[in-house]
């Protein structure tokens, strides 16, 4: 069974919910990714930020992305996996909220994080295929 470890990519890491979009802006460059997820001050889940949410969202809107919080910005319910969960799970949870991105989780604690590429790099053409339809399927 390949679980959601097996494909994840490992080195994610989490942006306190207080620190300010250009931390997180700075934190995405030097990690080279595009989200970064959200940790309130227990170290739980509490949402996830992407490189776009803080130019569409803050800078596009004309708010300066130092004074707003990676909390602030926060919406909805953040989804994650297990880390040993079956990648038929992985991808009924990416499919099913149409997210590009998904945390793994391990004890509690992120231990990884699961992108397109990850999949792209793990999962056989009709799988990434039905991924693609259902996760940019219009409504």
């Amino acid at each position: 069974m390949t679980t959601a470890k097996d494909i994840m990519h490992t080195g994610a890491r989490w942006i306190p919910a207080h620190e300010t979009l250009d931390r997180a802006a700075q934190l995405m460059r030097d990690l080279n990714v595009g989200a970064l997820p959200i940790a309130d001050e227990n170290e739980r889940l509490c949402g996830i930020i992407t490189d776009r949410d803080i130019v569409v969202d803050c800078v596009a809107m004309g708010h300066d992305p130092a004074k707003v919080t990676c909390g602030e910005m926060a919406q909805g319910t953040p989804r994650w996996i297990e880390a040993d969960s079956d990648v038929s799970q992985v991808l009924d949870e990416m499919t099913g909220h149409q997210i590009k991105r998904l945390p793994v989780i391990e004890n509690k604690r992120l231990v990884g994080m699961i992108s397109e590429a990850d999949l792209a790099r793990h999962l056989d053409d009709e799988q990434i295929k039905a991924f693609c339809e259902k996760v940019y399927a219009r409504s």
